[in-house]
């Protein structure tokens, strides 16, 4: 029987990995959960790759960008997804990840896409999901939302940490320009609580807390598919919807970059997005076909999307948050 070598050796005692390779991939918590996409997709890439993946979560996408900025060259990261295009402006500006050189992609998406750093994995649209049993008549657009009534109660997130909490500041600043704090202060006597981040505004709305809360357009496809339950419903605006579209990209600092590029490219395969619908709860970004769920199918969608520029967004996101500040009192 032949001499093991001592790489072997310190394998078999687990003092080594098996794999040669680690691909770090900084994401949010959610992806990454036991119902989230992110078994599926580490299960499917490693089987491709023979590399190990290593998923990094931070609460949310906007604490996500923040995380790349404190660790600088320091950072761990190979990958980064979970920033969307409101964030993609600044991260680019601030050197935190580069070209991925890949060629072109068949991506069906609501706009055209095309970038040298980002690359989409999934979009949605985000509204005002309500309780039909505890608030059977929500209001019907937006303007009706922020008339300065204060029932039916809406839980929100922070802007500051939050990508739905950033999309509705957003959202309001599309539609109503240099008005938008007047806007924040009618809606703000509706609104119960301000979270970090959606996981725990969603809790609070399922927990009974108020019957309305800052989500997405498919966020009752999840309760329709996995519970049966056809309570919760999103509420489309006709001002439009804005929309969010979620990225991924290689980071500055990537040690692993042809390895990133491989999972940058496999990000654009049926393979991964296939775990989009039923795990992120979000549209898939390229088409699926007749493997998208019937429920999908049968969701209403905005007929606007509304979307800013990424470069308008970072110029102005500052100022707009401190407009937001001063408007709900908060600190």
């Amino acid at each position: 029987m032949p001499r093991p070598t001592a790489a072997l050796a310190l394998v078999a005692l687990g003092v080594l990995p098996a794999r040669a390779d680690t691909l770090t991939v900084y994401t949010y918590d959610s992806f990454i959960g036991a119902w989230g996409p992110g078994p599926a997709i580490e299960e499917a890439f490693e089987a491709r790759c023979g590399c190990d993946l290593e998923w990094v979560a931070v609460e949310d996408a906007a604490v996500l960008l923040s995380r790349l900025r404190l660790e600088g060259e320091a950072s761990r990261a190979d990958v980064v997804l979970g920033l969307d295009t409101n964030l993609m402006a600044e991260a680019r500006a601030e050197g935190v990840v580069r070209e991925h050189g890949l060629g072109p992609a068949d991506f069906d998406l609501p706009i055209d896409w095309s970038d040298p750093v980002f690359v989409p994995f999934d979009y949605g649209y985000f509204a005002i999901v309500h309780d039909s049993a505890a608030a059977p008549s929500p209001p019907a657009s937006l303007d009706a939302l922020t008339s300065g009534e204060a029932e039916p109660k809406l839980i929100v997130q922070d802007p500051r940490t939050s990508t739905p909490g950033l999309g509705l500041l957003l959202w309001l600043k599309a539609v109503y320009g240099d008005d938008a704090g007047d806007a924040w202060r009618r809606l703000s006597k509706r609104i119960l609580t301000v979270t970090s981040g959606w996981g725990e505004a969603y809790g609070l709305f399922l927990e009974g807390e108020a019957p309305m809360v800052l989500s997405y357009t498919t966020s009752p496809a999840y309760h329709r598919l996995v519970e049966g339950e056809d309570r919760y419903k999103a509420v489309i605006f006709p001002e439009g919807h804005y929309m969010q579209i979620e990225v991924a990209a290689m980071a500055a600092g990537a040690d692993r970059p042809d390895l990133a590029r491989r999972f940058l490219a496999f990000v654009a395969s049926p393979a991964f997005q296939e775990a989009i619908p039923t795990g992120n709860w979000m549209y898939p970004a390229i088409d699926l076909g007749d493997a998208l769920p019937e429920v999908f199918r049968a969701l209403p969608r905005p007929d606007a999307s509304i979307l800013l520029p990424p470069e308008e967004v970072s110029r102005n996101r500052s100022a707009w948050i401190r407009e937001w500040l001063e408007a709900v009192g908060a600190e």
